[in-house]
């Protein structure tokens, strides 16, 4: 019996060494895994109970395994998944953040400019009743004008102010003078005025200078919500690259094949799997702190000197003073114009028209008392929208640089143990220093591949939209528009416009008078002018004999071209 045996404990023998290094009679159970596999929706014949080899794996480490080919393909679908939500739900807060700030300031300057025309309105009707009412279309296309530029119409406020200020004068220029006729040759004629006479007083230029800062400043900070509204939209929507979603798998389920259901992923290696993922949006960071920083000083203006509800609130006030002005300078001003453009033509016996004074246009308009002012605006004020919005954009600063550190905090590393952690092949310290943020410092990134020489297009357009919007800010902040070139001369000497100071530019005209055409083109002298001609120096003869050589030398030099 003895010698039987002892051949048959021999084979027993080779058969267990000959049995593969990962066979274990105790294989550990997979029940915990299988179950959260199937918790998510996958089919539950993908997940074995115990554990089995591993060399199928592509991602994952080999070995004893939980996880078989099947749970590994799908587990890497919902990496994609979780990654691309990990993403959205800082993003969308940060998006519905500036969406519902620009929407309020939105309702709010809508409004208020709905408030100052009501508010004019109904207090010029008061005031100067059917005279207003027949005129009543200028102020609305004033009103109409400033709407438009607000929405991003192509309108130059500078242009927009002056025309508004010149057709007033057409119509006062007939109130004041109602025992003549005018043609709308000697009309226009009178326009050309409005800026050397100052007939309104010091109302248009001081009033040019506050709607032009308040609504360039109103505009842009506006437009600066909505783009970045946009630009987190259309970031938080990027698709994460193959190798991304690679090493999101390998931080976030491979450790389920392992049977470490409970083991988080150490911290620093999702700083590099999320730096690594986030590279191109990483490199958002510098263009958008200085967007952010340059929406802050605009703030600051719309708190300020830029503050569009103190600009339109007391506007009807302010064009009132205008009219007023017009009407007790109107004998000086009517004299001055009858110089520059000639005596106009009386109106045919029993043809006079009405004067202002006839109508009831006699009395200076009164402010609102306090309680008679209109309900603010949207339920509230500018300066609490704008404290509101500073708050807001001082949170979302530096949002793209700290997006990797916050999303591993709030989905999968907070409260991980560094000494006993998921270090992406086991469970461990992590000993592989962070990368920095953006594109080019993933180059020696340990866990994800990045190709540093491919940057994502839709990020560089987005870069190029807050270096726009930068210097429209920055444009705002002076009191200058993209298309407008400043002409303030107040004492804050903010504006960098290269408009000339009106005390000293040039505020000749040069024309005749309208119901005698004259085509000379002798130059006249500014009306109430009565200083002698002066004669040309020698020195100044000299020059433009120059300049006419000069000219005459580049024409011959084109036709012998």
């Amino acid at each position: 019996m003895l010698r039987m045996a002892a051949p048959l404990l021999l084979v027993c023998t080779l058969a267990v060494c000959s049995l593969p290094a990962w066979a274990d009679l105790k294989t550990k159970s997979c029940v915990e895994v299988r179950r959260l596999y199937i918790s998510k929706g996958f089919n539950q014949n993908d997940a074995p109970y115990h554990e089995i080899n591993g060399d199928h794996l592509k991602v994952c480490p080999q070995g004893h395994t939980c996880c078989s080919q099947a749970m590994e393909e799908k587990y890497s679908q919902q990496s994609k998944h979780d990654f691309k939500a990990a993403v959205i739900e800082p993003c969308n807060n940060v998006q519905n953040t500036f969406a519902s700030r620009y929407s309020k300031f939105d309702e709010f300057f809508k409004e208020l400019l709905k408030n100052s025309e009501t508010s004019l309105n109904d207090m010029f009707v008061r005031t100067y009743g059917r005279l207003y009412m027949q005129n009543s279309e200028l102020f609305k296309d004033f009103f109409v004008e400033l709407k438009k530029y607000y929405v991003g119409g192509n309108v130059n406020l500078e242009e927009m102010l002056n025309d508004f200020w010149a057709r007033l004068l057409e119509r006062m220029f007939r109130l004041v003078n109602p025992q003549f006729q005018f043609t709308d040759d000697y009309l226009e004629c009178v326009s050309k005025y409005t800026d050397q006479l100052k007939p309104f007083g010091d109302v248009p230029r001081k009033l040019k200078i506050q709607i032009t800062r308040a609504f360039v400043a109103a505009r842009t900070f506006a437009q600066g919500l909505s783009v970045a509204r946009d630009v987190v939209n259309k970031v938080s929507t990027v698709n994460p690259t193959p190798h991304c979603i690679k090493a999101m798998m390998k931080m976030t389920y491979c450790p389920y094949c392992r049977g470490l259901v409970t083991v988080k992923p150490c911290n620093n290696y999702c700083l590099n799997v999320m730096k690594g993922c986030l590279a191109n949006p990483g490199d958002l960071d510098a263009e958008w702190n200085n967007f952010i920083d340059a929406m802050l000083m605009v703030a600051e203006r719309l708190e300020g000197p830029f503050n569009i509800e103190t600009v339109m609130d007391p506007i009807d006030v302010k064009i009132s003073d205008a009219i007023m002005n017009m009407q007790e300078n109107s004998v000086q001003v009517s004299e001055k114009v009858f110089q520059g453009c000639g005596q106009p033509k009386p109106l045919p016996p029993g043809r006079t028209a009405r004067s202002a004074s006839d109508v009831g246009f006699n009395s200076r308009f009164r402010s609102y008392a306090p309680e008679e002012r209109p309900t603010t605006a949207a339920g509230t004020s500018l300066d609490r929208l704008v404290a509101d919005v500073k708050e807001k954009l001082k949170n979302a600063k530096k949002f793209w640089s700290s997006l990797p550190g916050s999303i591993c905090k709030n989905n999968w590393t907070s409260g991980a143990n560094e000494d006993d952690c998921w270090n992406g092949s086991d469970k461990s310290r992590y000993l592989y220093a962070v990368m920095g943020n953006g594109l080019a410092n993933q180059i020696n990134n340990p866990d994800v591949i990045v190709d540093i020489t491919r940057p994502d297009m839709v990020i560089r357009q987005q870069i190029m939209a807050l270096r726009v919007m930068t210097n429209k800010m920055k444009n705002a902040y002076n009191g200058n528009d993209v298309n407008f070139i400043d002409i303030s001369d107040e004492s804050s000497g903010e504006g960098s416009g290269s408009g000339c100071d009106p005390q000293k530019c040039s505020g000749e005209f040069v024309f005749n008078s309208t119901d005698e055409p004259n085509i000379n083109t002798k130059k006249h002298k500014p009306v109430g002018d009565n200083r002698k001609e002066e004669q040309p120096s020698a020195a100044s003869t000299s020059t433009v004999s120059l300049l006419v050589l000069l000219l005459n030398t580049l024409v011959l030099l084109r036709q012998l071209r």
